[in-house]
C-alpha cells in the first residue's frame, strides 16, 4: 500500500456538488484514490509527505477531444491559413503515409504536452488507416499511454466515405465497413475496462457526416451499446458541413445523428457550433467537447457554450488538432474557452469558475465518468499542482481567476494521475523527453519530405 500526503495546500477547489474550496488542508492518497481531506489526518511512518504550501489544487483537466496523430503534422506550410474542408484535403495528402510509429509518436509527444500543462485524462479520435499501413494503429497509443502513465479513452474512429462515393476522404484512407467493424470489436474486447479508476477505455467514433456512410453511423451505434460503450463523432462545425448534410441526406447534422440512432446520454460530439436553439434542446444529456483554438484558427466560429451550459448540454474542454491548434495545451485552452466566451457574452458570460469547473467535472461527465474530474474522498487521485508564487501573478486577488487569466506559462508545478507522480519539477518521471522528441522530429520530417518529394515529381 503506497501513501502520500499533500500537506497544507493554500487552496484545494474541489468542484464537489457543494462547490467546496478548501485552505490550509491535506489530502491523503492511499494507492491509486484519494482517502482523506483534511486539517488533521492521522499519519502513520509510512506516508511520504510532499508540502504543498503556497500551492494550489484542483482536478486533472478532462480533455475531451484529440487526434494525436497529428502532433507529427503541425505547423505544414501548405495548409495554414485555410477553413476546415481545404485544411482537411491538403492534410489527408499527408496523412496517408502515417504509419505504427506515426501513432506511437504522435501520441507520446501529445500525451506529454497534456500532462506538463494539467491535463491527467484524455480521449483521442483516431480514424486514419492508410491502404498500407497496419490496421493495428490504436494498440500503439494504449503503448505509449501506458508507458506515460495517463488515463486514456481511446476513440476507433473511423472513415468509410472515399471521394468515389461523394465523401471528402480520398478512397487510400478509407476502409470498408467490414474492416472496421470487426476491427471496433477487437479493440473493445481487448481494452476497455469498464471499472472504476479504469485507465483504458475504448469507445467508437466514425469520423463525420462527410466522412463515413450512414450505415456505418446505425451499426456503430448499434455495436457500442451491445458492448456498453460510447460513441462520439464531430459535429456542426462548420457550414461547409451543414451544406453538405443537406445537399448528400436531406437533413440538417443534428437530424441526420437523430435519423441514424447517434444521438443520448453515451454519446458526445466534437466542436457543436452551427445549432439552432431546438437543436440545442434536443441535445440535452449528450455532450460537446469544445474546442476554442482549432474553431478560431480554422475559422469555424464560437460554440455557443453559454447556452448549452443553460440547455443542460454537457460541455468539456478539447485541444483538438494538434494540426488545428497547434498544441495540446490543456490549460490554454481553458484560458483561450473563457476569452472566447466573454468575446461573444460580455458581461453575461461564464466565470474563471465555472470554466475550469467544465474542463474538469464537466469534461468527466462527457465521458461518461464519476469517479474523476473532482477532489472528494473515495475519487481517482488524478491532481494538479499550481504554483503562484511567480512574479507574473502578483498582485491578484483570486487565485483561480489568477491561473486562468495571468501567467507566462501554463506548466505545472506537478501532475498525479492514479496516485502516481508523472511530472514535477518540469519533468516527465516516466519517459525520455528528449528521446522522444528527438525522434518525433526525424519521424516527421520523413512524413512530409515523402509527399512533397511525390509532388516535385
Amino acid at each position: 500500500m503506497k501513501k502520500r500526503l499533500l500537506k497544507n495546500a493554500y487552496k484545494i477547489y474541489t468542484f464537489n456538488d457543494e462547490d467546496q474550496i478548501l485552505e490550509f488542508q491535506n489530502i491523503l492518497i492511499v494507492d491509486n484514490k484519494i482517502s482523506k481531506i483534511g486539517k488533521d489526518i492521522p499519519l502513520d511512518e509510512d506516508v511520504e509527505i510532499i508540502d504543498v504550501s503556497n500551492k494550489i489544487l484542483l482536478p486533472g483537466f478532462v480533455n475531451t477531444h484529440h487526434h494525436l496523430y497529428q502532433t507529427m503534422f503541425r505547423c505544414i506550410d501548405e495548409v495554414q491559413e485555410l477553413p476546415l474542408f481545404p485544411w482537411l484535403k491538403g492534410l489527408y495528402e499527408f496523412w496517408k503515409y502515417l504509419n505504427e510509429e506515426t501513432v506511437y509518436l504522435g501520441s507520446l509527444v501529445g500525451f506529454s504536452e497534456l500532462i506538463r500543462t494539467g491535463c491527467t485524462t484524455t480521449m483521442d479520435h483516431h480514424y486514419v488507416f492508410p491502404e498500407n499501413s497496419r490496421k493495428d494503429l490504436i494498440d500503439f497509443q494504449f503503448k505509449a499511454s501506458e508507458e506515460i502513465g495517463i488515463r486514456f479513452h481511446a476513440s476507433r474512429g473511423s472513415m468509410s466515405l472515399g471521394k468515389d462515393k461523394g465523401g471528402l476522404p480520398p478512397n487510400c484512407v478509407v476502409q470498408t465497413e467490414d474492416e472496421i467493424l470487426e476491427d471496433s470489436e477487437r479493440l473493445i474486447d481487448k481494452y476497455h475496462d469498464k471499472d472504476e479508476f479504469a485507465m483504458k477505455r475504448v469507445l467508437l467514433a466514425p469520423c463525420s457526416p462527410f466522412s463515413v456512410t450512414k450505415d456505418l453511423l446505425k451499426k456503430s451505434a448499434e455495436l457500442a451499446r451491445k458492448k456498453g460503450v460510447m460513441l462520439h463523432t464531430h459535429l456542426a462545425e462548420t457550414m461547409d458541413e451543414e451544406g453538405f448534410c443537406i445537399q448528400m441526406y436531406g437533413l440538417r447534422p443534428v437530424e441526420l445523428m437523430e435519423d441514424v440512432g447517434f444521438i443520448g446520454g453515451d454519446t458526445w460530439f466534437a466542436h457543436g457550433i452551427y445549432l439552432n436553439d431546438e437543436e440545442l434542446k434536443r441535445l440535452r444529456g449528450c455532450g460537446i467537447a469544445h474546442c476554442p483554438s482549432s474553431n478560431m484558427k480554422l475559422g469555424s466560429g464560437i460554440c455557443r457554450t453559454s447556452e448549452l451550459f443553460k440547455n443542460g448540454v454537457n460541455i468539456g474542454i478539447a485541444v483538438d488538432g494538434s494540426a488545428s491548434n497547434d498544441g495540446s495545451n490543456m490549460l490554454e485552452e481553458v484560458r483561450r474557452a473563457y476569452l472566447l466566451n466573454h468575446l461573444k457574452y460580455a458581461d453575461k458570460g461564464l466565470s474563471a469558475y465555472d470554466m475550469v469547473k467544465i474542463a474538469t467535472k464537466g469534461g468527466a461527465k462527457v465521458l461518461g465518468r464519476n469517479d474523476i474530474g473532482t477532489l472528494e474522498e473515495g475519487k481517482a487521485a488524478d491532481i494538479v499542482v499550481y504554483d503562484l508564487n511567480d512574479i507574473c501573478y502578483s498582485g491578484t486577488h483570486n487565485p483561480l481567476t489568477s491561473l486562468v487569466c495571468c501567467g507566462n506559462t501554463s506548466i505545472v508545478d506537478m501532475t498525479i494521475i492514479n496516485g502516481e507522480i508523472v511530472f514535477k519539477d518540469g519533468k516527465l518521471a516516466n519517459i525520455d523527453e528528449t528521446e522522444v522528441a528527438r525522434n518525433a522530429v526525424r519521424h516527421s520530417k520523413e512524413l512530409i519530405k515523402m509527399q512533397r518529394n511525390l509532388k516535385s515529381e
